[in-house]
């Protein structure tokens, strides 16, 4: 396994429409253990490919806390098919805009349909936390990031605070 560079906002990777999965095989397996191990290492709860910079429609995720087992989610080619009426308000973060967090409303309900590492298809019936989190990866497949979700004025001055941070760092990739 191993550890994969972050894609930080502002860079614009982060606003490609990711591309369906078509090869279900070693070599994707491993991605998904890389993007994983990733994910441990940053700490986060999710993570889509094109966070790493593969514009693959393809996530992960595990909501386990830290005293728990490991509970590794992958979904490849998600789509959700259904949203439940009643709202929820989490407040999320993002591993591509580092430490900060705002209140975002979703919907409190989802079903998705995805595919395993095996290619078979599957359908989950989500609530709570793993609802807002396939939102918000499924999200990032689609060029969307969860600041989208606030005001514009939050929106552009959290843009302009990772542009200075890009500028000062000299990129746009982080390594965890």
């Amino acid at each position: 396994m191993a550890l994969l560079d972050l894609v930080v906002l502002p860079d614009p990777v982060l606003r490609t429409v990711s591309k369906p999965v078509e090869r279900f095989d070693a070599q994707l397996a491993r991605f998904a253990d890389d993007m994983f191990e990733t994910m441990y290492k940053a700490p986060g709860i999710g993570l889509a490919a094109i966070q790493v910079g593969e514009p693959l429609r393809m996530l992960v995720i595990d909501l386990a806390k830290k005293d728990e087992p490991r509970e590794p989610h992958v979904f490849i080619n998600p789509e959700i098919r259904a949203f439940g009426d009643a709202p929820s308000v989490y407040e999320e973060g993002c591993l591509s805009i580092p430490d900060y967090y705002a209140d975002v409303e979703r919907p409190a309900n989802v079903t998705v349909t995805y595919r395993d590492l095996s290619g078979a298809e599957k359908t989950i019936e989500a609530d709570g936390l793993m609802a807002t989190c396939l939102q918000h990866e499924i999200d990032h497949l689609n060029g969307v990031l969860f600041v989208d979700h606030i005001s514009r004025l939050k929106r552009e001055m959290v843009v302009r605070k990772f542009k200075k941070l890009a500028k000062e760092r000299g990129g746009t990739r982080i390594t965890v």
